[in-house]
């Protein structure tokens, strides 16, 4: 039986098993007995008699799917995508003929393959059948909820005579309430968060279901960009930002394979000496036409293509690279900090691979500065991740704790993963010079980096006099656009023996200042 034959045997059969296992069918059995043996007598009695189980059979009335007769997910015991697209398509069409209102939902799971690799399948089997429950717990009766992928749901409400933006957006706000109330798992808490992107039929951009699904999944993709617990509603333009990011994926993954994507050096100044102490690595992509595409577009279509991991190994390369450069060239750049995001922290081979790399190029591991979020931290790493802090540690390699204030890293993590530099985020530097309440609270840090024996270094620094504070509050290294901005590798020599020229009369201004 060819695949177009099974699918139309599956429609009827959808379509048919509703009114065939109905309680009021059974009014009809005494009248079909009557008139079969009526016109055929006793034979056709004993046809109807024994075909009558057979069609019942063939239309899955013993198949445990009761009367809804769709394929049902085995975790959650929802419609799945099949049976959920015949009843989209009766939706769609009853509002196009009787101009009733109706929205379509796309709700995805935030993290759910993050969740499933730390707590395992099992657990992410109960948090999608705990989310089913409350999504459809926030819907009406006539309502049609389906799941349509491992971590996604999708919506499609009952035809109304009355359905506005703003009560639709409502409901995404209780669904997102309901979802996210803390899931108990053996004994412990986990919370997830959904994403959900709807369009109402009224704004379906074509004709056909199809067109309504994949608007709706358009303000799904646009709602993840803004990060978890996005909602958006589709508009025109939305559409061809998502096919522009489709787009842009593909790009910058052949980027990133034809060498455009490389690292830019920002320095690092030691603010006792004022001497260039180091250079973080930074991700830029020099696009042929568009020209300098900015972080926050391509990393983040990296992320999702599954990319970060290669990234991570390009940025790697070329730092070493740049440190052998640096050293042939009779400058003393003492590390490079490359950062490294949890994804890539998860690869069990990660501290072989530096260890590697770091002897390939003939460079000690101190020269290596491996830069984590306070993120990793917080978010309960697994044991792959802590190992390889702690091999990267053993190794010689410095780690640095980026962002430092931003998460809720505790003092006792710190110490776990053996940081040996905080990076103080620039929310705290921002404006500092002028602001007592700054310098209150970069104080304290600086008084708690001391007391643990943590070197510190403060990013974002834009201005002399930002700079200025810095340096008398103690803090040992500075970062910023008022030091220097990131620049490709062949403009950092240059800025290198500019630098060092300007510190030739220029007094002291760190903590041993007398």
């Amino acid at each position: 039986m060819t695949k177009a034959n099974s699918g139309l045997l599956n429609r009827i059969r959808t379509r048919l098993a509703p009114a065939l296992f109905a309680p009021p069918i059974l009014a009809f059995l005494p009248a079909l007995t009557l008139a079969t043996f009526w016109l055929g007598g006793e034979a056709a009695l004993l046809w109807v008699a024994l075909g009558l189980p057979l069609v019942f059979a063939a239309m899955g009335g013993f198949s445990g799917r009761g009367r809804n007769a769709v394929p049902r997910d085995n975790v959650t015991g929802l419609m799945l995508r099949e049976g959920f697209e015949l009843e989209l398509d009766r939706v769609f069409h009853d509002c196009a003929k009787s101009g009733l209102r109706s929205a379509l939902y796309v709700i995805e799971v935030d993290d759910f393959k993050d969740l499933v690799h730390r707590d395992g399948q099992e657990a992410g089997d109960r948090v999608m059948l705990n989310c089913g429950e409350r999504i459809a717990s926030t819907l009406r009766n006539g309502d049609t909820v389906a799941r349509i992928g491992d971590s996604k749901f999708a919506i499609c409400l009952t035809p109304v005579l009355q359905l506005d933006l703003e009560s639709c957006v409502q409901l995404s706000g209780r669904i997102q309430a309901a979802v996210e109330e803390p899931i108990s798992l053996d004994g412990s808490t986990v919370y997830v968060s959904c994403s959900i992107g709807f369009c109402l039929h009224s704004r379906a951009p074509g004709e056909t279901p199809a067109e309504w699904t994949t608007a709706a999944a358009a303000a799904l993709s646009e709602a993840q960009q803004n990060g978890p617990s996005g909602i958006r509603v589709f508009s025109a333009d939305m559409q061809q930002r998502s096919m522009a990011r489709g787009s842009l994926r593909e790009e910058a993954a052949e980027a990133l394979e034809a060498g455009q994507i490389l690292p830019w050096f920002q320095p690092q100044i030691c603010t006792d000496t004022g001497r260039v102490s180091g250079f973080e690595a930074l991700a830029r992509w020099m696009h042929p036409i568009r020209g300098l595409v900015p972080p926050a577009k391509f990393l983040p279509v990296l992320e999702d293509a599954g990319l970060m991991e290669r990234l991570s190994q390009v940025m790697l390369y070329h730092s070493l690279t740049a440190l052998n450069a640096w050293d042939a060239a009779g400058v003393k750049v003492p590390a490079v900090g490359v950062n490294f995001a949890t994804q890539e922290l998860r690869n069990p081979n990660l501290s072989e691979n530096i260890k590697w790399e770091l002897e390939r190029f003939g460079l000690p591991p101190t020269r290596l500065s491996v830069e984590i979020l306070e993120t990793v931290m917080t978010d309960q790493p697994d044991d792959v991740v802590t190992r390889n802090i702690a091999a990267l540690s053993e190794l010689g390699c410095h780690i640095e704790l980026d962002d430092f204030g931003t998460g809720h890293a505790s003092i006792s993590a710190v110490r776990r993963f053996n940081i040996s530099r905080i990076k103080i985020d620039r929310s705290f530097v921002l404006r500092a010079d002028r602001d007592p309440d700054q310098q209150k609270l970069i104080a304290a840090i600086l008084t708690m980096a001391e007391r643990l024996d943590l070197e510190t270094l403060a990013e974002g620094v834009e201005t002399v006099g930002e700079h200025a504070l810095l340096a008398q509050l103690g803090c040992d290294h500075v970062q910023g656009f008022g030091i220097g901005r990131p620049m490709p590798f062949d403009q950092t020599l240059d800025w290198i023996t500019a630098h060092e020229a300007k510190l030739q009369d220029a007094p002291e201004i760190g903590r041993h200042t007398r």
